[in-house]
């Protein structure tokens, strides 16, 4: 299995995927192609949600603002899982997620760079670069990804961890990681400083909001503080936008304390 994920839109990854099926029959799973343009972080938070459901298989990311540039293109060995993409970080913190559920710990990984020649396209490496490296990848076997002529290890590559929120007490700040299309934002403030406030009220920013398990325990168009599926702190309004109500976009600093 192949899978896809980016920040093309249409119709670019039908190319990627022509591409694939050229060179192998493997099965070609889209991810999203809807990722926020050019922010790695946003992607990188979206795969470590998505791609560990996953069986074992070879993931091409491309969200890659430094197309046509020297950065090097990579493949990443977790486990049974390998990732193919730019090296800007983007892979780094789905690749740990990937070690750690196999059992592994989260540096149980390994890179790989990929050399290529004189790509068709400088703009559209997802085509020229990543898809074939990722259809090779698939047909050589994970295991075996260190025969190709084309990889050689490598310790020097961007690596990316998402910011920690400092957590003090009654009082945690940290940051909007991102906004899902529902207008939730998404905090990397874990999920346990809410414990055993559910049902009470806590403070963002200063402005008091419940916190409840579920959207719809509050009225329509009403804010709330919840944990969402990420296991993080989320702001979130029942059938509204969290980012408007609550005044906050990606990169902000956000303060909860409790009431």
């Amino acid at each position: 299995m192949i899978t896809l994920s980016s920040d093309f839109g249409s119709p670019y990854p039908a190319a990627m995927k022509g591409v694939i099926c050229q060179a192998t029959d493997a099965r070609i799973e889209d991810i999203a192609h809807d990722f926020p343009r050019q922010d790695v972080r946003a992607a990188a938070f979206w795969l470590t949600q998505t791609l560990p459901y996953f069986p074992p298989a070879v993931h091409c990311v491309v969200v890659d603002p430094g197309v046509g540039t020297d950065r090097d293109a990579l493949v990443v060995r977790a486990g049974d899982h390998a990732l193919v993409g730019p090296d800007n970080g983007v892979l780094l913190p789905v690749t740990r997620e990937l070690a750690e559920n196999q059992n592994d710990a989260a540096d149980a990984f390994e890179v790989f760079t990929w050399a290529y020649d004189d790509p068709a396209s400088t703009t559209f490496h997802g085509r020229d670069v990543f898809a074939p490296a990722a259809a090779a990848v698939h047909d050589t076997g994970v295991g075996n990804v260190e025969t190709r002529s084309e990889v050689a290890p490598s310790d020097d590559y961007v690596d990316f961890q998402f910011p920690a929120a400092a957590v003090e007490g009654d009082r945690a700040t940290g940051e909007v990681l991102v906004v899902d299309d529902f207008g939730n934002a998404v905090t990397n403030i874990p999920g346990e400083f809410l414990a055993n406030r559910f049902g009470g009220t806590v403070a963002v920013d200063g402005v008091e909001a419940p916190v409840r398990r579920a959207y719809a325990a509050v009225d329509r168009g009403q804010r709330l503080v919840t944990v969402g599926s990420h296991g993080n702190v989320e702001l979130a309004v029942n059938r509204g936008r969290g980012d408007e109500a609550f005044g906050v976009s990606t990169g902000d600093t956000v303060t909860v304390s409790l009431s």
